[in-house]
């Protein structure tokens, strides 16, 4: 299983008037990770799927601030 962070080093310019970012980070989101949806996953209430944006758990991600 692959990790939802993943990272990448931008271009920097030599005419860039900021600091540069040497690395950024960004999240994947977990339905990359299942291949196919398995039958028996544990739902979510109608509720707190509506509250998270999706009915099953093992496909919510919520997240993190980004750490540049």
């Amino acid at each position: 299983m692959g990790t939802p962070v993943k990272t990448y080093r931008p271009y920097i310019s030599p005419f860039d008037p900021c600091p540069p970012f040497l690395e950024r980070k960004f999240y994947t989101p977990p339905q990359l990770y299942i291949p196919f949806q398995p039958p028996g996953l544990p739902q979510y209430s109608p509720y707190e799927a509506l509250k998270r944006g999706t009915l099953w758990p093992d496909l919510y991600s919520g997240y993190e601030a980004s750490q540049t």
